[in-house]
């Protein structure tokens, strides 16, 4: 099943009379991959359309001559692309000042600098004999600054290297 083309181009022209679109978005397999460098240069725009394909798509003169940019969450497929432009979404809105009520933690994120986020703890400092690391108890900012940054490097290089590469 394809999604036909005059449906699709009726509604992306209706919603185009009605206010300025930055950008017209659609979620496909063999699209860019989603990145946070894209969440966050998309967090930026006004107004955004994410078109969803359901099954095998939507005609390609849709995406030829309607589409601006298309994204891809990752390499499998998905009955239809609303679950991605939810996550899409998601990662976008994040990003946009007072959407979370620290906006720092969310440029501190993983992939915000290229690297994965070192662990993260909380109290008791002990429990059943698992310990926080002691320089995050150790008051001593600027050394657990650098125990952070050395994580993110090292978790990174472990678990994603690719991240590196990039």
């Amino acid at each position: 099943m394809v999604m036909m083309i005059e449906p699709i181009y009726n509604c992306i022209n209706d919603l185009k009379k009605q206010r300025d679109y930055d950008l017209v978005i659609y979620t496909s397999p063999d699209g860019k991959p989603w990145k946070q460098k894209e969440a966050n240069r998309i967090s930026m725009m006004n107004n955004i359309i994410i078109l969803c394909g359901h099954y095998k798509g939507i005609d390609y003169r849709i995406r030829e001559h309607l589409i601006d940019d298309e994204f891809s969450i990752g390499d499998f497929v998905l009955t239809g692309g609303e679950l991605a432009a939810a996550m899409m979404c998601d990662s976008i809105i994040r990003v946009i000042p007072g959407a979370i009520g620290d906006e720092q933690s969310a440029l501190s994120d993983s992939f915000q600098d290229g690297l994965l986020a070192p662990p993260v703890y909380t109290r008791p400092a002990d429990f059943n004999g698992w310990k926080v690391p002691d320089i995050l108890l150790s008051g001593n900012f600027a050394k657990i600054d650098e125990w952070k940054e050395d994580l993110a490097y090292e978790r990174t290089k472990a678990l994603r290297p690719d991240l590196l590469e990039e």
